[in-house]
């Protein structure tokens, strides 16, 4: 543990891909810069893009020290994303912000009180959906809004223990991945292609394997702003969501056997979806817009992700046992080739 009376030490991990997010990369790293606890330094980790790589070198050039440009050390994806600024961090904390998300002044401060328990090793916080239109579609459930990204209806208020926490707004402590290794690789996005999840799952259950008496929060005061795109509104994003998010859960029951990989999960279908179909037909019965198709939303959504899930389960029964790669990836000069990290077989 650190001097508890000298200020923690953050280092923020922001991992972009496409120069189409370019304004809301800079507003991250903005907000970042305007926190009321200053991190010790922000890592801006480009996911395989040459072009983007040396923007955002050019745009914090005079500001090296504060923001540190690097290029993804390992395949291309979020995890290795990831774990490229884990292996580059030299604060004592990571925190990892997404590249389309603004964070409260307050942030890292909320962090930071986390710790002031040494048994607790990672702390994530709360994230507040920014619809592109303006407002939540009337149908979109708030029990599923964990599909773009968001804190979902469900989740304990306050300060409370949790299996996980999510991936776009949480910290850790740098020792923590030293004990159970980085994200996994092969679980989580790949860009903008088909919408897989869980790595920040699969880490959080063998961290707590990995770290006996292990305690991890979620503190709803640490508040980021998330952007959802007009093209997450729509309903055809939501099945395309949930039904990969059945396959990366059957990914993670590989990994960590299903009895850990699906505990919060079953008390989510068996209490938290019931109410919400209540709510929705209630508020249908009530001529409230949005009541029936919200409903719906929630039973199509549970349906596909069993479905999902069942699919990547045979996968892996006749594939056998998947492997996964966890990092830290150490990084090496770019012109070398790719580090290999290290692994396990599930």
């Amino acid at each position: 543990m650190s001097d508890r009376t000298a200020p923690l030490r953050f280092s923020v991990v922001i991992c972009a891909y496409t120069e189409e997010r370019w304004g809301d990369i800079l507003a991250a790293v903005d907000s970042v810069r305007k926190q009321s606890l200053p991190p010790l330094e922000t890592l801006l980790v480009v996911d395989h893009n040459e072009r983007l790589l040396q923007r955002l070198a050019e745009e914090y050039a005079d500001d090296r020290e504060e923001v540190r440009v690097l290029a993804n050390a390992g395949p291309r994806g979020l995890s290795s994303g990831r774990n490229t600024g884990i292996a580059a961090a030299r604060g004592e904390f990571v925190a990892f912000l997404d590249d389309d998300a603004v964070a409260e002044r307050d942030w890292l401060h909320h962090f930071a009180a986390g710790y002031e328990d040494p048994e607790v090793v990672a702390v994530g916080g709360r994230t507040l959906p920014v619809w592109a239109s303006g407002r939540r579609p009337a149908w979109f459930p708030e029990e599923f809004d964990w599909v773009v990204g968001c804190t979902y209806r469900g989740l304990p208020p306050g300060r409370v223990r949790v299996r996980n926490v999510l991936g776009g707004n949480a910290s850790f402590r740098r020792a923590a991945f030293d004990a159970a290794g980085g994200f996994a690789t092969g679980i989580g996005r790949d860009g903008d292609r088909r919408p897989l999840g869980c790595e920040e799952t699969e880490l959080c259950i063998r961290l707590a394997g990995a770290v006996p008496g292990a305690v991890l929060l979620i503190d709803d005061r640490a508040v980021i702003h998330h952007k959802v795109p007009a093209a997450r509104e729509r309903f055809a994003y939501f099945r395309t969501r949930v039904y990969a998010e059945g396959l990366s859960k059957a990914l993670v029951a590989q990994s960590v056997g299903a009895g850990k990989g699906l505990e919060s999960e079953r008390r989510y279908t068996s209490r938290v979806l019931p109410a919400g179909v209540l709510r929705g037909m209630r508020d249908a019965l009530l001529g409230r817009a949005g009541g029936a198709g919200r409903a719906g939303a929630i039973v199509t959504g549970v349906a596909l992700a069993a479905g999902g899930y069942a699919l990547g389960t045979l996968r892996a029964r006749r594939g056998g046992s998947p492997t996964f790669a966890w990092g830290p990836i150490t990084p090496e000069p770019r012109r070398t080739g790719t580090p290999e990290p290290k692994g396990a077989t599930a």
